[in-house]
């Protein structure tokens, strides 16, 4: 299984990004997509979740309201788009895939991460 993240770069504060995730999981219309990062220094932790058919999708107090979550299941494609970045934004951001997990960092399947930095 490979997740395939993409998308990370530099941006300055106030600015957007779109982060991809491409997810050989199959059937990738039954798994729940999830985002995490981890800054420099500090754990991992959870950014926003989407569940496997799209109906529901949780986010982090952090990123609630500038970030949104979707998936496009004919693409096989978790995004994260996200608004307003501010440079506590800045680390490694990973997508996972969980036929049970949501929220948890327990997801069975993860990518190999991409950077964002947000310069103030």
């Amino acid at each position: 299984v490979q997740l395939q993240a993409y998308g990370g770069g530099l941006v300055q504060a106030g600015g957007s990004l779109r982060l991809s995730c491409v997810s050989s999981v199959r059937p990738f219309s039954l798994y729940n997509m999830g985002w995490f990062r981890q800054a420099q220094g500090k754990e991992r932790e959870f950014v926003a979740a989407i569940a496997w058919n799209s109906d529901s999708a949780w986010y982090s107090d952090s990123v609630k309201g500038r970030f949104t979550i979707s998936r496009d299941s004919t693409k096989n494609t978790v995004y994260l788009q996200m608004n307003s970045l501010k440079p506590e934004d800045t680390a490694v951001y990973y997508c996972a895939a969980d036929r049970i997990q949501l929220l948890s960092n327990k997801y069975t399947h993860w990518g190999q991460g991409t950077q964002v930095t947000v310069s103030s």
